[in-house]
């Protein structure tokens, strides 16, 4: 069983959508796949979160979510606020441990960046990736900042030993301009190998169809999809 952490450089860069991307993907190929959110944050209870963003885009994949906070903050600011406990690394270990049992494929998205905190002792999703073994499919925005961004948390992985699985944009703009154009070959100098996708903007809008067509279009032959990064890269040399 396949196991990976979707981690992202910060929050609104697409983390989501590329999880539902991959999931449908392994879905459409037959394969058993279940999503784990261990904390939602921002949302109200039985309102609806980004599993339920995954299910719309993705089809009947399995999901999980761990724990609900209604404050749009980070899951350890959020838990305190609300009384409720916070994530345990022992509670996400077992999730995880039973997901694997039972699926072909396991996505575990974790809230914000790579580093925002799940307790107050300073749980992070590093921390779990380390812990568990999990790969980590790294997603990032297409333009100005994210050379800075991206290279920080490469560095953070790498100090804890963490496995680049890939490197997805999360957004490619209809009309890119200039920064974004030129920080796709800066993106691949500082992971070293081509991007594993790039999932076009407003993707997370379209229809079950015509998202899995994004999907694969959009992500590499490693995420199940077909995109072609040489052709990509040439298509958009400035």
């Amino acid at each position: 069983m396949t196991a990976l952490l979707v981690t992202g450089t910060g929050t609104g860069v697409g983390k989501t959508v590329v999880t539902a991307a991959v999931a449908a993907l392994a879905a459409a190929k037959g394969e058993r796949v279940l999503v784990l959110k261990p904390a939602q944050t921002g949302e109200p209870d039985g309102g609806a979160g980004d599993l339920t963003e995954v299910v719309r885009l993705a089809g009947p994949v399995g999901t999980l979510e761990l724990a609900r906070y209604p404050d749009p903050l980070s899951p350890a600011a959020a838990a305190r606020r609300s009384g409720r406990p916070a994530l345990t690394l022992d509670a996400i270990g077992d999730a995880v441990a039973a997901a694997r049992a039972e699926a072909d494929l396991v996505l575990v998205e974790g809230a914000g960046g790579l580093l925002v905190h799940y307790d107050d002792r300073g749980l992070t999703m590093a921390e779990v990736a380390a812990e568990l073994g999990l790969p980590v499919l790294l997603v990032t925005t297409a333009g100005l900042g994210t050379l800075n961004t991206t290279a920080l948390t490469l560095e953070a992985m790498e100090r804890r030993e963490l496995v680049l699985h890939s490197l997805v944009i999360g957004a490619w703009p209809t009309g890119p301009e200039l920064a974004e154009r030129c920080n796709v070959g800066d993106l691949e100098t500082l992971t070293g190998r081509p991007l594993a996708g790039v999932l076009p903007d407003g993707a997370g809008g379209l229809g079950q169809p015509e998202f899995l067509t994004a999907a694969r279009d959009g992500l590499g032959h490693g995420l199940g999809g077909r995109f072609d990064p040489t052709a990509f890269r040439e298509s958009v040399q400035a």
